[in-house]
C-alpha cells in the first residue's frame, strides 16, 4: 500500500495551507519627535543606532487624525484624510514614509492586499528610513506576497529582511521554508525549518505543529521517508491525531516495514479510529498477507455489514479467499456466491465449484460448472471440464463423465490428466457394468 497511490497522500499535502499562522497584522509606528533612537530587531537586540528624521508638527497631527479614523473603523475618512495629507507638496522622505505606511495599513485592514503592496514599496523606496519601519514594511510586505501567491517575491523579501535582522525569530524562518516549498525547492526549504525546529528544541519547546507538517511535507517530497517518519514520530506524541498515525503507516509502507504498517492500523481499527471503507480493505489486505487470514475475514464481514466496505466482486472475493485460508470452507461459499451472481462470466463459479468439490458436494460442483459454461469466458475450460468430469464420475454418471473428460483432452495442457481419468473413469464403468451382470446372474 503505497501513500502516493492511497488515501494518505493528501496528509502531506496540508503544508501548503500553513500561511495563515504566521501571518500577522501589520500595525502603526507610532510617530515619534526628532531626535536619535535606538533600533530593535524583531528579536529586541539594539542594533546600530539611526538617526530618526524630525516630522512637522502639521503632519504629525494629520497623521494622527487619519489613525483615529482608522482605529474607529471609518475608514474612507481615513483615506480621505491621508489622501488630503499626500497632497501636500513639500512633505520629506520620512513624512511619506510614514504616511504610505498608514496607507499599508489600511489596506491591508482592508484586504485590498495589491494597494497595500504598492504602498509597502512606497515606504521602502524612501531613503534613510528608520529600522524598525524598514523591518516591519519588508517582513509585512513579504506576508502580503505570500497572500497573493507570488512566492518568489515572498522569498526574495523575507531575505531582503534577514539581512537587517540579526536574531530572527522562528517564525521568520517558517515563513521562508514555506516560501521555498511553495517553489518546490524542498531541499532549501528544509534549511531554514531546522534552523527553526533547533531554535524551538535547543530552548527546550515543543515544536509548532505547523513546523513539523512543513518538514514532514518538505521530506514527503524528496522521499526522504526515514527523516519524514521522524518526524511523524514527534506528531504523534505532540499532536496525537488519528490522520498522522495513518501517515506513519503509509511511510512504513513505503519503507517496506509492514509489520507496523498493520500494527499502527489494528491499533487505529481497535479504537475505532479506522472508519473509511478503503483503510479497513488495506488492514484486511495486510491480516492476508501476514497470514492472519480470520482476522481479515471478520473485519471484512464486519465492514460490510455496517456498509463501510462495498460488496463488489473484489471484496467478496477477497472474503472468500480470507475465510478458506481460515479453514473455514463452509464460509467461504456465501461470498462467492454473491460475487459469481455480480460477474457475467463464469470464472467464479468455477471457483465455487471447486469448492463444492473440496467439501463432497459433487452435485453442487456440478450445477455450478453447468452455469460456467453457459456464462462462458472461463480462461481454463479444460480445467473446468476436468473438474465437470471428476464431479460426475463421483455422482456414478460414468457417461456424461468420459464425455467431460474426453472434452478435456482436446487441450494439450489438460490432455495427459484427461487421458488418465478417461482410461480409469471407462474400468470403473466396466467394473460397474461386470458386478452389476454378476449380480442379476445371481439373482436368476
Amino acid at each position: 500500500m503505497s501513500i502516493r497511490n492511497t488515501s494518505f497522500r493528501p496528509l502531506f499535502l496540508c503544508g501548503a495551507m500553513l500561511l495563515c499562522a504566521f501571518v500577522v497584522t501589520p500595525v502603526f509606528l507610532a510617530v515619534t519627535a526628532p531626535g536619535a533612537i535606538a533600533q530593535e530587531s524583531e528579536s529586541g537586540q539594539k542594533r546600530k543606532t539611526r538617526k530618526t528624521p524630525s516630522m512637522s508638527e502639521k503632519v504629525y497631527n494629520k497623521l494622527t487624525e487619519a489613525q483615529e479614523l482608522i482605529e474607529a473603523k471609518d475608514y474612507d475618512a481615513g483615506l480621505a484624510a491621508l489622501s488630503d495629507l499626500a497632497r501636500e507638496p513639500k512633505l520629506s522622505h520620512y513624512e511619506k514614509a510614514q504616511l504610505y505606511n498608514y496607507f499599508a495599513y489600511t489596506y491591508f485592514t482592508l484586504e485590498r492586499y495589491e494597494d497595500a503592496i504598492s504602498s509597502y514599496e512606497k515606504v521602502l523606496e524612501q531613503p534613510d528610513l528608520p529600522e524598525a519601519l524598514e523591518t516591519n514594511s519588508l517582513y509585512t510586505l513579504a506576508q502580503l506576497y505570500f497572500i497573493i501567491e507570488n512566492y518568489r517575491k515572498a522569498v526574495d523579501i523575507i531575505n531582503r529582511w534577514f539581512t537587517l535582522t540579526e536574531k530572527p525569530t522562528e517564525n521568520a524562518y517558517m515563513l521562508l521554508g514555506q516560501g521555498y516549498y511553495q517553489l518546490e525547492d524542498y531541499k532549501n526549504s528544509l534549511v531554514p525549518l531546522k534552523k527553526a525546529y533547533g531554535m524551538v528544541t535547543g530552548r527546550g519547546d515543543t515544536p509548532k505543529e505547523n513546523l513539523l507538517l512543513l518538514l514532514r511535507v518538505n521530506y514527503f517530497n524528496l522521499n526522504d521517508y526515514e527523516n519524514m517518519l521522524d518526524v511523524l514520530k514527534e506528531l504523534v506524541v505532540y499532536y496525537p491525531k488519528p490522520e498522522y498515525w495513518l501517515t506513519m503507516a503509509g511511510t512504513y509502507s513505503e519503507l517496506k516495514r509492514l509489520d507496523k504498517q498493520m500494527s499502527i492500523l489494528e491499533m487505529l481499527y481497535e479504537a475505532g479510529l479506522l472508519q473509511r471503507g478503503n483503510q479497513q480493505l488495506n488492514l484486511a489486505n495486510l491480516y492476508m498477507l501476514h497470514e492472519a487470514p480470520y482476522k481479515a475475514a471478520v473485519l471484512l464481514e464486519k465492514g460490510m455489514g455496517e456498509g463501510k466496505i462495498e460488496e463488489n466482486i473484489r471484496n467478496l472475493r477477497l472474503l472468500s479467499q480470507a475465510w478458506l485460508q481460515a479453514q473455514e470452507s463452509e464460509k467461504s461459499l456465501p461470498p462467492l456466491i454473491q460475487a459469481a451472481r455480480l460477474s457475467k462470466d463464469g470464472e467464479l463459479d468455477m471457483r465455487i465449484a471447486q469448492a463444492y468439490i473440496n467439501l463432497y458436494r459433487y452435485e453442487e460442483a456440478v450445477d455450478a460448472l453447468r452455469t460456467a459454461f453457459k456464462k462462458g469466458g472461463l480462461k481454463r475450460a479444460d480445467q473446468a471440464n476436468i473438474m465437470l468430469g471428476l464431479a460426475l464420475f463421483e455422482t456414478q454418471k460414468f457417461d456424461a463423465s468420459i464425455k467431460a473428460f474426453a472434452e478435456a483432452s482436446k487441450d494439450k495442457r489438460s490432455r495427459k490428466a484427461a487421458e488418465t481419468w478417461l482410461g480409469y473413469v471407462n474400468s470403473e464403468k466396466n467394473r460397474k457394468k461386470q458386478l452389476e451382470e454378476s449380480l442379476k446372474q445371481r439373482r436368476s
